[in-house]
């Protein structure tokens, strides 16, 4: 039986976009092969990674001046890449400070760049995004990071930061959830298992005059203009993976593409914190203002009951909920491929639980 699976990621997968991709995984487009058999470079796989490029440049509005790169090592890699291929040795790279992912792209910068960290959430334990009044970017900088999601504590940013600088974003959790601007950054990048397809594959989207910025030392499979003047194929990329999220691509423009998305996106956010809100047994403790669509943190009103809801919803088949080990409490992720229906059984389980263990 499928279940609904509410994991930070990886994430589930539109159930349309498996259907498919079973139906071909043994044949694939009448080759006698699965597309996992065939050669990167042959003609067939080169169509679908045309395809799959043509349909997120589509759906986001990349102006032509970007590039779009399918790369391997998870956005965790790019926390080293974005400052080896933007900022020389010894510039000053800016960054807010928004939570745990945020606190891992920083460290992984300090051992290659100067940082200055313009913003910390800390002062509201990172339950809230620093007013942008408040920030101290550094003039001349190499550029300037945020995470505008973050999928452990549940932050998100409302609004685009305004920067005199390349703006560089990790939008792992939020691409192609809503519309998004893209020409108002250098640089964006996103690992897949969330809103794209699965883990293995990483998005990079960034703007033409930010190439040839690498140190001479950066191996060339890091090298952004390197891997776009091979069209992503500087060595054998992760086939399977960007072949799954080309049909997922396409999945969301049958959807309705980023608009539709978005509203679908909203009214399930909405309705579980809605819930939670009217709730005495359940509390969120992110300030409204700051609230993630995409990742719904909440405890108990009795937190010795949550392994037993985690366990009895696990039952029910509202599977992950478990919030994340540094934190605690409890957690539903929303993403792209989770239905309203999910979010309404969600909250019947939540309703009910209360009932009987009250």
């Amino acid at each position: 039986m499928r279940v609904y699976n509410f994991a930070a990621g990886p994430a589930m997968l539109p159930f349309e976009v498996l259907e498919q991709a079973r139906a071909e995984l043994l044949d694939w487009r009448g080759s006698g092969m699965s597309v996992m058999e065939i050669s990167h470079r042959s003609k067939a796989f080169v169509a679908v990674a045309s395809e799959a490029e043509a349909d997120l440049r589509d759906l986001l509005s990349v102006p032509p001046d970007y590039k779009v790169l399918f790369l391997q090592g998870g956005a965790t890699l790019q926390f080293a890449g974005i400052p080896l291929n933007l900022a020389p040795v010894g510039a000053t790279v800016d960054y807010v400070n928004t939570g745990a992912w945020s606190t891992k792209a920083i460290a992984e910068a300090k051992r290659h760049a100067n940082v200055h960290v313009v913003a910390d959430g800390k002062a509201s334990d990172y339950f809230a995004i620093p007013a942008e009044s408040g920030w101290r970017p550094t003039p001349g900088a190499a550029y300037l990071h945020y995470t505008p999601n973050e999928t452990i504590s549940g932050v998100e940013f409302h609004f685009i930061p305004a920067a005199s600088v390349p703006l560089v974003a990790d939008v792992s959790s939020t691409i192609l959830s809503r519309p998004l601007d893209v020409s108002r950054f250098g640089l964006l990048y996103a690992g897949a298992q969330k809103n794209i397809g699965p883990s293995g594959l990483t998005v990079v989207i960034v703007r033409d005059d930010l190439l040839g910025r690498a140190r001479s030392t950066l191996p060339g499979v890091l090298d952004y203009q390197a891997v776009a003047a091979e069209g992503s194929m500087l060595n054998t990329p992760p086939t399977f993976a960007w072949y799954l999220s080309g049909l997922v691509f396409r999945w969301i423009k049958a959807q309705g593409g980023l608009v539709a998305m978005g509203a679908r996106n909203l009214a399930k956010a909405s309705l579980l914190y809605g819930y939670i809100d009217g709730s005495d047994w359940y509390s969120n403790p992110i300030e409204k203002s700051s609230r993630s669509w995409m990742n719904v943190p909440f405890r108990l009103r009795d937190a010795a009951l949550e392994s037993a809801f985690s366990r009895e919803a696990t039952a029910a088949g509202l599977t992950n909920l478990d919030g994340h080990r540094s934190v605690g409490g409890m957690r539903a992720s929303l993403y792209n491929a989770m239905p309203l229906e999910g979010v309404e059984a969600l909250v019947a389980f939540m309703r009910d639980f209360a009932k009987r263990h009250g």
